[in-house]
């Protein structure tokens, strides 16, 4: 018989690819070091269970504000309201680069043709300026309006 949790799910009904976790596991650690397998399944299923905890409470930041949908911002509030506060601009940052990875898969496969392209610089200016708002509004609740394009510099 399967170990159930409080639910009455059996536990093996969510889990994280073994061969992936394995990976990450032995990417993290020195080449020298080797992990036991009870203890890689430990580390997986403490992952499983993290990500459940973090769910559930974007679950219910999301039902809090009536949607229906939970989005990015339930999970970084839910993080924060969990006291993993001082990992959510890390996870906004790998959120950011996530979209921006799906943006440019997107623009090579022709979904964007009419995407204007950003310099190096630029491309840093918006996302230190995205960075700012989304702080602005965890921390503050306010929502930070808008800037005009960044003027070009015209020392010359």
């Amino acid at each position: 018989m399967e170990p159930m949790d409080i639910v009455g799910r059996a536990k093996e009904d969510a889990s994280l690819p073994k061969a992936t976790m394995t990976k990450i596991i032995k990417e993290m650690l020195p080449p020298d070091v080797r992990v036991a397998r009870d203890c890689q399944d430990l580390l997986i299923e403490c992952c499983v269970e993290f990500i459940n905890l973090i769910s559930s409470e974007s679950n219910e930041v999301c039902n809090k504000e009536d949607k229906r949908t939970i989005a990015p911002e339930h999970v970084l509030k839910a993080l924060e309201v969990l006291g993993f506060g001082e990992y959510i601009e890390e996870v906004y940052a790998a959120y950011e680069q996530h979209k921006f990875e799906t943006m440019q898969d997107s623009v090579r496969g022709g979904k964007w043709s009419n995407v204007v392209e950003m310099t190096e610089e630029e491309a840093l200016a918006a996302q230190q300026r995205m960075f700012a708002e989304a702080r602005a509004r965890m921390n503050n609740g306010i929502t930070v309006p808008k800037q005009s394009e960044p003027e070009q510099n015209t020392n010359s």
